[in-house]
């Protein structure tokens, strides 16, 4: 499964989307025209029951937000993407440089690998070719030795395999977590996106002035969701390529036997599984949102409770078949 592609088909979606908001404006210019008639007949009528000067500056503002909902696709969506989008782009940019770097210590680590088994005498390990050639060479007296090297070399691709699947089930697990997070993140910009001319509108009456604001906060918020995605994903790459580097220099070693344990690569993949959960209170301090304070607490035990449930399944798994093949 390519998770690129889906992460794409939403980005798709979002850009789509965002023309369906013209079908709102509408409708808000109605909210905006009365809310701005009863704006200005108010302070007006009030500055004139108390025979004070009439201030024009404030009642300008109905007219400003009237501007934006009218060419609110422009003007309001297209100068906050276009703000936006070199933080995407750079934040990107370091995933990458980091992804790159770890494509290449990880081809190095397994060729190292690789020769290591090669000086260790049991290239046939890894080798097919050489495991074939091998049998060739033993004839019908070496009958002992044909049996411990086929059971050595069904022990380590038994073991190679359960590692292979414990791998795959949690990369599956965090890249499915950043689809979460992106699906969501895209569901919330095309709601806000769609229905901003409508807050705009609310923003010109009294008592609902706070709309704008929390609006662009919100929509700012959940946009950053993505930059803050990459450096985190960034942040994993890097270790696993420090990681790695640690161990191509321990293989490097001419004494150094490889063991093929992958169980630390595996302790981190949890922890992103668990850590892109959080991203939404991360997006929180960056930028303050209130009403998603609800959603994020959600977010956040139901990052706990995916934490719990994956290191149950990964040890119950390790354990049950671990034990079968140490039984047996």
């Amino acid at each position: 499964m390519n998770f690129d592609n889906l992460h794409q088909i939403l980005a798709n979606l979002y850009q789509d989307m965002i023309p369906l908001c013209s079908n709102m404006i509408g409708v808000a210019k109605g909210l905006a025209g009365l809310g701005a008639l009863f704006y200005v007949a108010y302070r007006v009528w009030q500055a004139l029951s108390r025979a004070e000067p009439i201030d024009v500056f404030p009642l300008l503002r109905p007219f400003a937000i009237g501007l934006c909902i009218m060419f609110f696709p422009t003007i309001v969506l297209g100068t906050i993407n276009a703000v936006m989008s070199p933080i995407v782009k750079g934040t990107n940019g370091i995933l990458e440089s980091q992804t790159l770097d770890l494509k290449a210590y990880q081809q190095q680590k397994d060729q190292l690998e690789y020769e290591a088994r090669v000086r260790e005498g049991k290239a046939w390990l890894v080798d097919d070719e050489v495991y074939d050639q091998k049998m060739k060479d033993l004839g019908i007296t070496d009958t002992p030795e044909i049996i411990c090297m086929w059971g050595e070399r069904l022990w380590y691709d038994i073991k190679a395999w359960f590692r292979e699947v414990i791998r795959d089930f949690f990369e599956l697990l965090f890249n499915a977590s950043a689809l979460v997070i992106d699906t969501i993140r895209t569901f919330f910009l095309v709601v806000l996106a769609i229905l901003g001319p409508i807050a705009f509108a609310f923003s010109i009456y009294d008592g609902f002035q706070t709309t704008l604001t929390q609006w662009l906060a919100r929509y700012i918020s959940v946009y950053l969701w993505l930059p803050i995605s990459d450096i985190f994903s960034s942040v994993l790459a890097r270790i696993q390529v420090l990681m790695l580097q640690q161990d191509i220099a321990l293989l490097q070693d001419p004494n150094y036997i490889p063991d093929g344990s992958n169980g630390v690569y595996i302790v981190f993949l949890i922890i992103g599984i668990i850590g892109y959960f959080t991203i939404p209170t991360v997006a929180g301090w960056v930028i303050q949102a209130g009403g998603m304070g609800g959603y994020t607490g959600a977010v956040n035990k139901t990052a706990s409770k995916a934490g719990g449930i994956a290191g149950g399944v990964a040890g119950s798994v390790a354990g049950n078949v671990g034990g079968r093949l140490l039984g047996k």
